[in-house]
């Protein structure tokens, strides 16, 4: 195969001579009109760009909502925590104490009547201690999930509000 006129690829002169208002084969492009358009983009663009910064401004001002959110609620939620902690040491401190106590009490036990009466008694005692210490880790469980959640909460619904 030769690469003689007609035959190979066109050079970009015949390519430039060929399109002066015509396709290829030179037929007319269909008369349509050739219209300034750059206006219309050009409104168009500026509109797209003031959307893009209004919705930039929103989630820039959403995120720093979020983030006073994320603060208050570790702040608030490491005092909680600490709280939480704090309690479980002193309960632990008491018990430790009333086994203590109790473990003294029965080696100073004479007969095997004191034996149980002791028991009975550590027992009564250990049960009602355990069911108040109970209440009071689950209050300080809820007061947890409360503080810790209400920050989150409260600026959610205000980015919400503000999106409006």
């Amino acid at each position: 195969m030769s690469l003689e006129k007609g035959d190979g690829p066109v050079s970009e002169s015949e390519v430039k001579a060929g399109l002066n208002g015509t396709n290829g084969f030179a037929m007319p492009l269909f008369g349509f009109p050739r219209i300034a358009l750059s206006g219309v983009f050009g409104e168009l663009s500026e509109q797209g760009v003031a959307r893009a910064q209004q919705g930039c401004e929103k989630i820039k001002a959403a995120s720093e909502e979020m983030a006073v959110a994320l603060r208050e609620t570790y702040s608030s939620n490491a005092r909680s925590a600490t709280d939480y902690g704090l309690k479980v040491i002193e309960i632990s401190n008491a018990n430790t104490t009333s086994a203590i106590d109790f473990f003294a009490h029965l080696l100073g036990s004479k007969s095997v009547t004191d034996l149980f009466t002791l028991s009975v008694a550590q027992a009564r005692k250990a049960f009602d201690t355990t069911s108040a210490q109970n209440k009071d880790l689950w209050e300080l469980a809820q007061k947890l999930a409360t503080e810790t959640g209400e920050p989150i909460r409260k600026h959610v619904v205000k980015v919400l509000h503000q999106g409006n």
